[in-house]
């Protein structure tokens, strides 16, 4: 496993297509300015990314699903080329509720009062706030390889700790993460996501040029840790103000060789926190919309269809 920029790179293969067709678009929203990635027509599907990585994780994803549906891929704020707003005390910019007010702007601005949500990491805790906050706009909900983020850290035991140690040491206290990580970015975020089942094997050259350039940027250094910060504390206030389940269809995929099947019931977890969730184990590790691409895009369309199927009934009476 090469741990240096030059030799991981070489060892990467190439793509033969990524996001071809698709159009780079800045979109302003209130805080600021939310790169996205967009193609394809009918009903909108919000594709949200996790950490380190962008929106380049769709790059197998999303153009499957845009054969059918509008597909936006966006960076959340502090990640890839997303806005970087300066934090506070309570690391409120960083919460996952102000990354979901990011995102329905976003999709008011586009013009889709409602759509479809594929999301994974920590892209899907900012897509089950934006869910709980907005209920009204997600038709059905898609999460890969993550349970909801107060069950995690109430459930999580030492054994988690030592697989997502990440989840513990970014929320020290600023700076002492970030000091540790810039300057040598690239071999943490190689070590951090090459550590899993499957290596560094999920990750085309294009995509991981691009995760290592843009993690390369102090801002996102610790836009990313204020997102961890944001999440045992802020987060964790929020999601102990539900008062009631998610209502709209929620999918849960998982790797089956990875924290989630290990260290949690993702179904059980999911179900204290909506009423309708199905879901399975898919046959690889934490990067599932790179490494096994073709059984997350199954998965979506049928989940997405019959959504939208039961909508339209819903809509006709």
């Amino acid at each position: 496993m090469g741990l240096n920029f030059t030799t991981a790179l070489s060892e990467a293969p190439v793509a033969d297509c990524f996001f071809d067709g698709f159009r780079e678009e800045f979109i302003d929203v209130h805080a600021g300015r939310v790169f996205c990635r967009i193609a394809g027509k009918g009903p909108a599907v919000l594709l949200l990314h996790g950490y380190p990585q962008t929106s380049a994780i769709w790059h197998k994803v999303a153009p499957q699903l845009a054969q059918n549906y509008t597909v936006i891929c966006a960076d959340l704020r502090g990640y890839g080329r997303s806005h970087k707003p300066k934090t506070d005390a309570d690391h409120a910019p960083y919460s996952k509720r102000s990354t979901a007010i990011d995102m329905v702007e976003v999709m008011d601005a586009l013009g889709h009062p409602r759509f479809f949500i594929g999301a994974h990491d920590r892209g899907a805790r900012v897509a089950h706030r934006l869910a709980a906050d907005h209920p009204e706009r997600v038709i059905a909900l898609a999460s890969l390889d993550i349970a909801p983020t107060r069950e995690m850290y109430r459930d999580g035991d030492s054994e988690f700790a030592q697989t997502y140690w990440h989840w513990y040491w970014l929320t020290q206290a600023y700076p002492f993460p970030e000091t540790l990580i810039q300057g040598t970015s690239d071999y943490y975020w190689l070590k951090k996501c090459g550590s899993g089942s499957a290596g560094l094997q999920p990750f085309v050259r294009q995509a991981l040029d691009e995760y290592l350039t843009y993690f390369r940027d102090p801002a996102v250094i610790h836009a990313s840790c204020e997102d961890y910060r944001a999440a045992i504390t802020i987060d964790q206030a929020h999601d102990d103000m539900d008062t009631k389940r998610l209502r709209m269809p929620v999918l849960a995929l998982w790797g089956r060789h990875g924290a989630i099947e290990k260290h949690f019931d993702c179904l059980a977890l999911w179900r204290e926190r909506a009423e309708n969730v199905r879901g399975w184990p898919i046959d690889g590790g934490h990067y599932l919309a790179e490494e096994k691409s073709a059984d997350v895009v199954s998965a979506f369309q049928g989940f997405f269809a019959s959504a939208l199927d039961d909508e339209l009934a819903a809509s006709t009476g």
